[in-house]
């Protein structure tokens, strides 16, 4: 029994069937018609391997941008980011299927020169594959991932649609599912808010953006984690009034405190009746009625949780028209207020107007020195010093960093050394931290965490 063509080289090269005989070289026409096709899976090849690249590398967010620019083949486009599983499996089978077929056909082209022929058609395939089937369009693809993606969706949706190809498609994914469990569901790209953070990053550094866009990506990205605890008033921090104060002292420590609101209590601040606001106190006051109690002018307060997600909080303070929040901890127990402009200062940075006295969150001291409140966000501290302080449930600032660390009400002057900072103690109040002194280097022991 004569040998098949396609096998010729490979028995002729190790032998097992002798020289190869007249009636398995092709003819004239037929090389020319095994040339051709073999051209034609090389095209076919190159346009899944830049089809399979492009649409890897494309993302939902991006294709949903393409649609809305009218752009064309991008609605072919959103349905393979949709549904990607539909149309990438088909994919990376036509390309199997290609290079195997183009091998075949080499094989039988060159298989008459018997070992000769093996060499030169492996070396002509793995150069052909490589250079013009693989790299040169994935390289493509990369480079131009949008117009490549844009070029190849609805072509990819037609042939993936294709019944036999289909059905073939899940045949073997069903082997494939059965030999490798889940080995042939491929999942989408998706993107991570850690790799949105460094591509914002790096799009700052090529310019493409602007610093001040880096951050307010940055602060965006990052508003969806914070919780009310984390941007609020501290209890010690807030200012309120009681129920029978009268409303003239109402008004002089709103006065006093530059604030527009306040929060009413009756006897302890656990016990919050309501919020006063600075309007109608001096419309009380203008009318004669500044040795009323304040109890009169009380509005209602809205109380949240201190775990509340501010990017929520901040959308229902929109749609209810309110500006103020109580605060309140698990027992029940109020632990500090919130303001709109609290939440809006996550986004845009501190809003400093003509009545803000307060000392810098950071100082810049000089000799890699700086001075920080004890209130600032262990997270904020570590991004804008490059520091590594541990972040951990236990505490949100850098001052709980330091008591936890010490374990008791700190004097001035006590440290704390971590990750080759020495952090002091500059300035206590009310059994808290207010300043935090910040070095490189060592001071003696450190204290045990």
């Amino acid at each position: 029994m004569t040998a098949p063509p396609s096998l010729a080289l490979l028995l002729g090269a190790t032998g097992g069937a002798g020289a190869v005989t007249e009636s398995q070289r092709l003819s004239g026409p037929q090389l020319a018609s095994v040339i051709g096709v073999i051209l034609v899976l090389v095209v076919l090849a190159g346009f899944f391997a830049m089809a399979e690249t492009a649409l890897t590398r494309m993302s939902r967010m991006k294709a949903v941008a393409l649609q809305e620019e009218g752009r064309r083949g991008a609605k072919a486009l959103l349905r393979v980011v949709n549904s990607p599983e539909r149309y990438i499996n088909p994919i990376l089978l036509l390309v199997l299927v290609c290079h195997t077929l183009m091998a075949t056909l080499v094989g039988t082209v060159f298989g008459p020169l018997g070992l000769l022929g093996f060499v030169v058609s492996y070396v002509i395939e793995l150069v052909v594959i490589f250079v013009l089937a693989e790299s040169g369009p994935k390289t493509f693809a990369v480079q131009r991932t949008e117009r490549a993606a844009l070029l190849a969706a609805p072509a990819i949706v037609t042939i993936a649609g294709f019944p036999p190809i289909r059905l073939l498609t899940k045949g073997l994914i069903g082997l494939a599912n059965l030999l490798f469990p889940g080995s042939g569901s491929p999942v989408g790209p998706s993107t991570s808010e850690k790799e949105l953070l460094a591509l914002a990053s790096e799009a700052e550094q090529e310019e493409v953006i602007e610093s001040e866009e880096r951050d307010l990506i940055h602060s965006i990205i990052e508003f969806g984690d914070t919780i009310t605890r984390e941007v609020m008033v501290a209890r010690p921090d807030m200012v309120s009034v009681d129920v029978r104060s009268s409303v003239d002292d109402a008004l002089e420590i709103l006065l006093l405190a530059g604030y527009s609101r306040m929060p009413v209590h009756n006897r302890s601040i656990d016990d919050i009746r309501g919020l006063v606001y600075l309007k109608d106190l001096v419309r009380a006051s203008r009318d004669g009625k500044g040795d009323e109690p304040v109890e009169e002018l009380v509005r209602e307060a809205h109380i949240v949780p201190e775990t509340k997600r501010v990017a929520v909080l901040m959308r229902e303070m929109q749609l209810g028209k309110f500006h103020m929040c109580v605060v309140v901890d698990e027992y029940g127990g109020v632990a500090g207020v919130v303001t709109l402009e609290d939440l809006i200062e996550e986004l845009v940075g501190d809003i400093v107007d003509e009545y803000d006295t307060e000392e810098p969150l950071v100082q810049d001291l000089g000799d890699g020195a700086w001075s920080v409140a004890g209130t600032i966000p262990v997270d904020e501290i570590n991004e804008k010093l490059g520091l590594g302080v541990p972040e951990d449930d236990d505490w949100d600032t850098l001052g709980g960093y330091l008591f936890h660390r010490l374990g008791h009400v700190p004097d001035i002057g006590e440290h704390v050394e971590s990750d080759g900072h020495v952090f002091t103690v500059e300035k206590m109040g009310a059994n808290r931290i207010d300043r935090i002194r910040i070095e490189a280097g060592t001071r003696g022991q450190p204290v045990d965490a």
